[in-house]
């Protein structure tokens, strides 16, 4: 008895420290077999009903029809609650308040049924109707210890309530045999009480193990669901979510009065953040704007990272206008700097955007004409948003493919290089040649540099593109004679990446070219995006005594200040400015003055686009240094420039020499 009192004291402690979640589950156990309640309930009340009336006693009769309406309420709340349990609806549940709800009806009708026996054991002479009474309750009393263990305190009250009485009625018979029965009924209620301890600690055991085992599975598939670097969800969290709240638009009545906009988001000239700052610095500002996205989106919609620097943000709008608003405010929080490091990391962003049900029911159809808006934004320019239309041509189907052939083209070795040859005016020579990049995809055949750099660029892809393009010209370089140079284009992309120095160094090291031989060239566009950083690049081309070049010069804005600023060695006046000079004659005065002014700052000077005898001798006229076009080479493959040097004109489209006079 001391043993099973201290377990009790041990029982008040251990169940006030269960975990709520725990608790919420024993409560729910009290339900998980309605039949048996039921049937309990049922049985028992229809022997109550049947002494009482048989006795025709009016206490015992109003007992009897206390322990029905008692016994009806708890089989009502029983069958109520059994269907939300069985259809997982557990959330439903009422928690602390329906156990005590459940205490209520417990007690009262273990109490009622006490009561009864005692009222019958004291009040009537009849052996059966006693023996009815007495079975009925000890019965119920037994089946409290396995059906309420989860709540001991529950059965181990009912066992009281129900059997304490009963011995006290045959204790005030002063029948010895029914004194016995007593005792009898008292060291059961002590049996059933140990049984019910000992089925309460299997169970808490076993329920805790299931809800840990539970919780650690929601984690799991939690974290499977969230991207680990910023935290947003994951593509497959993003499907799963986007499918289910499109199934309810579509389902909904109100669907035709709302939608639902997908923004797919691709960061612009984000590959050039990792290239010029590394990863960590990329890595920042990807959580940065994700962090952003989800504090304005994410409670109400659905922000994700679908890996890379793409991003998707799912919301529900009531109109375009709407729609309109959301995109703006997207392009805002992207565009504003992320601080890492001491600096401030800035990108825009490219949006496609589509509408369901309008544009699309389905994810994969809506996510295509998303994916297709966006490339229409990215071919648009920067920063800009843009809707899908039915009307999308096929220029964006094939920008997309041409983007992802392009990822491999490298390796597939489908990239080449032709030479377009720069005569020297004086001379009349080969002084340089221009390397040109050209590509023979395997789908789509010969691609337009025109369609194809800027994609590159795009998806920063130019960067190791761009590299092999110099090793390339300068081992091609390294067989021609010594006082030939090779001339190669720069991207803005690879003008600021990290490791421009060390491809340089590496190509020049591994074909043997002289750094003097090696000019490399940048547009004026490079330098209005970033002075300082285009700056800085350039002088460390120069330390290693590779030559520079400003190409396109004259077409952008403040074009002076620049020739003050960078340190170039050569001026490339622009086709636009040939293609007129014998004929205008405010060209002839533009081109002069650009030739004078590079001849007092110490540089030469190279005219391209020439395509006519005329305007070849009229750069004659004005002292340029030296010409390309297609009046003097088409660009041709590197044997053919090597024929060239050695002196012979292979038959490609080459005229004479333009240091002699045209005939």
């Amino acid at each position: 008895m001391a043993g099973l009192i201290s377990r009790l004291r041990r029982l008040r402690h251990s169940d006030q420290a269960v975990a709520a979640h725990v608790r919420e589950t024993l409560t729910q156990s009290l339900y998980a077999s309605p039949q048996s309640l039921v049937i309990g309930a049922m049985t028992s009340s229809v022997i109550v009903v049947v002494v009482a009336v048989i006795s025709d006693r009016a206490a015992m009769l109003a007992c009897a029809l206390a322990i029905l309406v008692v016994a009806g309420i708890r089989i009502v709340d029983a069958l109520r609650l059994f269907p939300l349990l069985s259809k997982d609806r557990a959330s439903c549940f009422g928690g602390k308040r329906q156990e005590l709800l459940y205490r209520f009806g417990a007690l009262a009708y273990s109490g009622l049924l006490g009561t009864f026996g005692f009222l019958t054991l004291i009040g009537t002479d009849d052996g059966d109707l006693q023996l009815l009474a007495v079975t009925t309750a000890v019965g119920y009393a037994a089946g409290i210890a396995g059906r309420n263990a989860g709540r001991p305190w529950i059965a181990l009250s009912q066992l009281c309530l129900a059997a304490v009485p009963l011995a006290l009625g045959l204790f005030l018979t002063f029948e010895p045999l029914k004194a016995v029965l007593a005792l009898v009924i008292l060291f059961f209620v002590v049996a059933m009480m140990d049984i019910t301890l000992q089925t309460y600690g299997v169970i808490l055991r076993a329920t805790v193990a299931s809800t840990e085992k539970t919780a650690l599975a929601e984690h799991h598939a939690a974290v499977a669901r969230r991207d680990d670097l910023t935290g947003v969800a994951n593509r497959t969290a993003f499907r799963e979510r986007y499918e289910a709240q499109l199934e309810a638009l579509i389902w909904s009545e109100e669907s035709e009065r709302q939608g639902l906009a997908i923004y797919w988001l691709d960061l612009d000239k984000f590959k050039e953040i990792n290239d010029s700052f590394g990863h960590l610095a990329g890595n920042a500002l990807l959580s940065g704007i994700a962090r952003r996205l989800d504090e304005a989106f994410g409670i109400d919609g659905i922000v994700a990272r679908l890996g890379g620097d793409e991003f998707a943000v799912v919301c529900a709008i009531r109109d375009k206008e709407e729609a309109i608003g959301i995109g703006r405010r997207i392009l805002d929080l992207v565009e504003s700097p992320v601080h890492h490091d001491a600096r401030h990391l800035n990108v825009s962003a490219s949006i496609g955007i589509a509408i369901a049900p309008a544009d699309g029911t389905d994810a994969d159809t809506l996510l295509k004409n998303a994916d297709l808006a966006l490339y229409r934004a990215k071919d648009s320019g920067r920063g800009v948003m843009r809707f899908y239309e039915p009307v999308m041509d096929e220029k964006i189907e094939r920008a997309r493919d041409l983007a992802a052939e392009i990822q491999g083209a490298l390796g597939r070795g489908e990239f080449y290089l032709v030479f377009q040859p720069i005569f020297n005016l004086n001379g009349g020579g080969v002084q340089s040649c221009e390397a040109l990049l050209r590509w023979n995809n395997r789908r789509y055949g010969q691609v337009s540099p025109g369609e194809f750099i800027p994609i590159a660029e795009g998806n920063g892809f130019i960067v190791q593109i761009g590299g092999w393009v110099i090793q390339e010209a300068c081992r091609t370089a390294s067989q021609w004679p010594n006082g030939v140079t090779i001339a190669v284009n720069l991207s803005p992309i690879q003008l600021r990446s990290a490791n421009l120095r060390a491809v340089i160094v590496n190509a020049l090291a591994a074909s043997g070219l002289a750094a003097e031989r090696l000019e490399l060239e940048v547009t004026e566009s490079v330098l209005l995006e970033d002075i300082d950083g285009s700056l800085g690049a350039l002088q460390a081309i120069n330390l290693l005594h590779v030559q520079t070049t400003l190409d396109d010069f004259g077409t952008g804005y403040s074009s002076l200040s620049y020739l003050s600023k960078f340190p170039f060695q050569t001026l490339k006046i622009d086709r636009s400015f040939i293609a007129d000079l014998d004929q205008s004659s405010a060209s002839v005065a533009i081109v002069q003055a650009v030739i004078d002014l590079a001849a007092k700052l110490g540089m030469r000077t190279i005219a391209e686009g020439v395509e006519t005898a005329a305007q070849l001798a009229q750069l004659r006229r004005t002292q340029c240094d030296a010409v390309q076009g297609y009046w003097l080479s088409r660009p041709i493959p590197a044997s053919m420039v090597t024929t060239m040097l050695a002196g012979e004109t292979p038959n490609t489209g080459c005229r004479a020499s333009p240091g002699a006079s045209p005939s």
